[in-house]
């Protein structure tokens, strides 16, 4: 995962927030980012992370602990932040 930067890409960021966060609590700790800005890329993450939680139902498995729950959290702790 790259390191967040101040010359981050947003519109890159936004469309794969992946490859600049190696975690959704890393986008709510981001002070550089506005609120909106962060839910705007925890909700891509989000979708993301349905797509896979669906693809895992299939049958299909990712390996991994399931993101969907993490990016729930790291949603609500921003919707909480004044």
């Amino acid at each position: 995962m790259n390191q967040v930067s101040p010359e981050l890409d947003l519109k890159a960021a936004l469309q794969h927030p992946r490859s600049f966060f190696a975690e959704p609590k890393d986008v709510v700790s981001q002070p550089t980012l506005s609120r909106e800005i962060k839910l705007a890329i925890l909700r891509e993450w989000e979708l993301d992370a349905r797509r896979l939680s669906a693809s895992e139902s299939e049958g299909f498995c990712g390996g991994e602990e399931s993101m969907l729950g993490r990016v729930e959290d790291a949603i609500a702790r921003v919707q909480r932040q004044a």
